[in-house]
C-alpha cells in the first residue's frame, strides 16, 4: 500500500494526487483534511485540522517552526496532536510500504521515522531553509511536476540524482478537446486564479475588461466574483487566451488546452509563483507580467498573447507526467525493505 498525503491548502495538491493514484496499480490511500474526491478508488483517511482549537478558532503558536528547523509544529496544539495521531495510526495499522508527501515537511519526517521511504512531491522557489533541506534530504526521490529541461537553479546534486522530471500534468491529460465554436464577434480571455488566493482585486478585473474592446472578459475564481466551476475545461479549450496565476495546477490545465496564456505570478511562501513564471519567460512558453499590469496594457498584452503558438506548451507538459510519476511509486512500493534502487535515472 501507498500513502498518499495531500495538504488542504487550494485544490492543485488535490488533483495531483487523484492523477497519480489514477496509474498507480498499488492501492494508494488518501490521507487529507480535504474531502475525498470523487472517484478516488483506495482508502481515504480525513484528518483533523491542525490550524485551530476543536471548535475552530485561531489557536496560539508557540514556537511552530521548533526554532527554525520545521514549517509547522506549535507546542501543546490539540489539532497538530491530534493530526499526526492519525497519520501513525493509520501507518502503524497498515504498514504502508512508501508515503508521498505533497506537501509537507513533518509529514515526511513523521513517515520516515516510523521507517516508511518518503517521496517527496518538490516545488519550485527557494527551498534550501533548514526544513526543506531535511525533507528532500531524507526522501528516496523527488517528484518534479515540471520538465528536466527548465530545472530549478542551484539544485544540489544528491537532490537531482534521485529527481523524477515529470513535466507538468492535470486532470486533463489525455481528454479531447471540445468541438471548436462557431466564430465569434469577440475574442475570449477566461480568467483562471484558483482557489489559493490570488492577491487581484474585483476592480482590478473590472477595468481591464472594461480597457479591452474586441475582448469578452469570462471570470472562474477570483475575488467576488468569478464564477467557480468544477470542469472548467471547455472554457479553457475555447478561450483565445488564459490569463491565470503562476500555480503549478493553473499552469499544467492551461498546458493540457494547449492555450496561450497571460501569467501573473502571485505572492506565495518561498517565492513559487515567481520560480515558475521565471522557467515559463525563459522558455517562451507564456507572456508573463511580474505585475498585474494597468488597465491601458491589457488590448497589448492580450492581442500579443493571442498570437502565440499553443502547441509549444507540450514542452511543458508532454501529457504523460502522471503516468511517469505513478511508475516510479510503483517501482518504490514493490522493492524490498533496505533494496537501494535508482529510479530516476533509466526516466
Amino acid at each position: 500500500m501507498i500513502g498518499y498525503y495531500v495538504h488542504h491548502q487550494g485544490r492543485g495538491h488535490l488533483h495531483r494526487a487523484v492523477c497519480v493514484a489514477r496509474h498507480a496499480r498499488v492501492p494508494v490511500t488518501g490521507l487529507s483534511s480535504l474531502p475525498r474526491p470523487d472517484g478516488w478508488r483506495g482508502e481515504w483517511i480525513h484528518l483533523p485540522m491542525d490550524t485551530g482549537d476543536a471548535e475552530g478558532r485561531p489557536a496560539g503558536a508557540a514556537d511552530p517552526t521548533a526554532r527554525g528547523r520545521l514549517h509547522w509544529a506549535p507546542l501543546h496544539h490539540e489539532g497538530l496532536r491530534s493530526r499526526t495521531g492519525a497519520i501513525a495510526d493509520w501507518a502503524a495499522r497498515t504498514g504502508p510500504r512508501l508515503l508521498v508527501s505533497d506537501v509537507s515537511v513533518e509529514v515526511a519526517l513523521l513517515a520516515r521515522l516510523m521507517g516508511v521511504p518518503v517521496v517527496v512531491a518538490a516545488m519550485r522557489g527557494d527551498r534550501f531553509d533548514p526544513a526543506h533541506r531535511l525533507g528532500y534530504d531524507l526522501a528516496e526521490a523527488l517528484l518534479a511536476p515540471w520538465p528536466g529541461t527548465m530545472p530549478e537553479p542551484g539544485w544540489p546534486r544528491p537532490w537531482l540524482d534521485k529527481t523524477l522530471h515529470t513535466g507538468a500534468f492535470s486532470r486533463y491529460d489525455g481528454r479531447p478537446r471540445p468541438p471548436a465554436p462557431s466564430p465569434a464577434p469577440t475574442r475570449e480571455a477566461v480568467v483562471l486564479l484558483g482557489a489559493g488566493g490570488s492577491g487581484v482585486g474585483a476592480d482590478d478585473l473590472r477595468r481591464a475588461a472594461d480597457a479591452t474592446p474586441g475582448w469578452t472578459w469570462t471570470f472562474l475564481g477570483g475575488p467576488d466574483g468569478g464564477r467557480w466551476t468544477d470542469d472548467p475545461w471547455p472554457l479553457l479549450c475555447r478561450a483565445d487566451v488564459v490569463v491565470t496565476h503562476a500555480g503549478q495546477n493553473a499552469v499544467a490545465e492551461c498546458a493540457a488546452a494547449r492555450t496561450p496564456a497571460v501569467v501573473v505570478p502571485q505572492e506565495r511562501p518561498h517565492d513559487e509563483q515567481r520560480a515558475t513564471a521565471r522557467a515559463l519567460r525563459s522558455a517562451d512558453l507564456a507572456t508573463v507580467c511580474a505585475t498585474w499590469p494597468e488597465p491601458g496594457e491589457w488590448q497589448g498584452i492580450l492581442d500579443r498573447t493571442a498570437k502565440r503558438d499553443g502547441d509549444r506548451w507540450s514542452l511543458w507538459a508532454p501529457g504523460d507526467g502522471a503516468r511517469r510519476a505513478a511508475r516510479l511509486l510503483d517501482d518504490l512500493a514493490g522493492a524490498e525493505p533496505g533494496e537501494r534502487r535508482a529510479p530516476c535515472a533509466s526516466r
